[in-house]
């Protein structure tokens, strides 16, 4: 079983990503904790094998986390679960040894296929012996690059989803189907189920509009950004 330590600040969220890894095959949680100075007083006591690591904690930030991991000669991996979409965050956490990345808000889905891919990854690593070629090298780091393309509904294109998905992070005022049909330039039934699709899974949020007399429209809002 790989170990996994749950770091998370908000309580909700913690227990929802410690039940999201426990219903993964191969994984248990070895704990859940809420700052930084936890994880790597928990990392030094338990076996862990891999980190669960929010960025935004309330004590320190989740990459100076990452780098007290490798001060001390911890042999652990992290993968990011964060809302940190700046790239200088995202190349920093390449450089101190981030093997994975994951953006919130996300579905188990998209959860799952990183764990997966990270215990493909370590099947392939912990083989004895040593690599036969190149080949060998690019195929296990490949498992690291995965997508949850698989998981999505039939008839649901990834891309289409992430244009959705980025034109709803910038409207603070919400859309409506007609208005992500217009941004994105699919049709207002395609981008009403792709709204209804994050909606359903707890990535954006639904409430109807009664700005106009007749039946109310419905419209779609991102959630709540976390701060730092």
């Amino acid at each position: 079983m790989i170990k996994v330590l749950v770091v998370e600040d908000d309580q909700v969220a913690a227990e929802a990503h410690r039940q999201y890894v426990e219903r993964v095959a191969g994984f248990e949680v070895a704990g859940v904790v809420h700052s930084g100075a936890d994880a790597l007083r928990f990392c030094e006591r338990e076996k862990v094998d891999v980190v669960l690591l929010d960025f935004y904690l309330p004590d320190t930030h989740g990459l100076t986390v990452c780098r007290a991991l490798r001060a001390g000669g911890l042999a652990v991996d992290v993968i990011a679960v964060t809302s940190a979409r700046d790239l200088a965050v995202v190349r920093t956490a390449v450089s101190v040894g981030v093997v994975q990345y994951l953006l919130k808000p996300f579905t188990f889905a998209s959860l799952r296929d990183k764990l997966e891919g990270y215990a493909l990854f370590r099947r392939r690593a912990e083989q004895p012996g040593e690599v036969s070629g190149q080949a060998d090298v690019d195929g296990i780091l490949a498992a690291l690059r995965t997508t949850d393309q698989r998981s999505l509904p039939k008839g649901m294109s990834g891309a289409t989803l992430e244009a959705i998905t980025e034109v709803l992070t910038g409207a603070a005022g919400g859309l409506s189907a007609a208005s992500a049909a217009s941004l994105t330039g699919v049709s207002r039934v395609t981008a009403r189920r792709y709204l209804e699709y994050l909606a359903d899974n707890g990535l954006a949020q639904r409430r109807p509009s009664y700005g106009q007399v007749g039946r109310p429209e419905v419209r779609f809002y991102p959630l709540p950004a976390k701060r730092d």
